[in-house]
């Protein structure tokens, strides 16, 4: 069973905004010309701003942060984050597995930007059926 795709506008700003939260002021994450110099395509969002948005939607699907039992991901490729008022997306796709015999949800996470996929494993157990 597909769950439904959820939507996240990545910005510029939105980096701002989690750097002075998390404390990761890394330049790959606000510096264009430094994101380059070490082989990134740009400035870049954080990753683990990326599973925190991906946990969003995993939340959504369960009905409640409190129905997350695990929830991990690997990270495969970066978001980059364009210098403009648009930013860019992260698509987050959802897919029920099956049940655990505990009566857990397993569901199997995809989230992808500009097309291309940028976690992989991405995997979450809920209590309740999504």
């Amino acid at each position: 069973m597909e769950l439904p795709v959820q939507t996240f506008r990545v910005t510029r700003a939105d980096l701002v905004r989690y750097a002075g939260a998390s404390g990761d002021f890394n330049p790959i994450h606000w510096s264009e010309r430094f994101a380059t110099k070490v082989g990134l395509p740009g400035v870049i969002a954080h990753g683990m701003y990326t599973m925190a948005l991906v946990g969003r939607a995993v939340t959504a699907w369960a009905g409640s942060a409190d129905a997350v039992v695990d929830f991990s991901v690997r990270f495969s490729r970066p978001v980059p984050v364009p210098d403009d008022d648009e930013g860019t997306e992260l698509e987050v796709r959802g897919v029920v597995k099956g049940q655990t015999e505990a009566g857990l949800t397993q569901i199997d996470v995809t989230a992808t930007c500009r097309g291309e996929k940028v976690l992989s494993q991405a995997r979450a157990l809920v209590r309740r059926p999504a």
